[in-house]
């Protein structure tokens, strides 16, 4: 497991606790004997809106980071989730965006799975590299609109 992973683990701990975790980042680095930046890059790649999280920050000598878990009503998560995508979407957005709405409770697995694989690469592959992630948005916002 790397340390991105454990920091990331140590953070849902935190939130399994409470509702909001409240973390320094200096605190973290020193915890997991890394950088701040590995820090940053654990909030922005594992707790960001499209996962279902709201992250306030502020910085300074007292500053930390808040980590809260968004919880929403079934269609307008699901609507939110429509427009996060926009336009285009690429494979790993679409898989976090649809992973957020399994842990909300919106969208069973093994649906989130049979939707993926219609967005994979492979499924996609008649289409051009270039407009997959169009086709793919489409396609996506087209099957979650269905499941509300």
């Amino acid at each position: 497991m790397g340390i991105s992973d454990v920091i990331a683990d140590f953070i849902n701990d935190l939130l399994a606790e409470d509702s909001t975790a409240e973390v320094q980042r200096s605190e973290l680095a020193s915890r997991f004997n890394c950088v701040p930046s590995q820090i940053n890059y654990v909030i922005s790649t594992r707790f960001s809106p499209e996962r279902g999280y709201a992250v306030e920050s502020r910085r300074g000598g007292g500053g930390y980071i808040r980590i809260r878990r968004v919880q929403s009503d079934p269609k307008l998560l699901i609507m939110h989730t429509v427009n996060a995508i926009g336009n285009s979407v690429d494979l790993r957005t679409a898989s976090a965006l649809l992973e957020n709405c399994v842990s909300a409770g919106v969208l069973p697995e093994s649906a989130a799975r049979l939707m993926l694989s219609a967005l994979s690469d492979r499924a996609l592959s008649p289409v051009s590299p270039e407009g997959r992630d169009i086709v793919r948005a489409s396609v996506m916002k087209q099957m979650l609109v269905a499941f509300m």
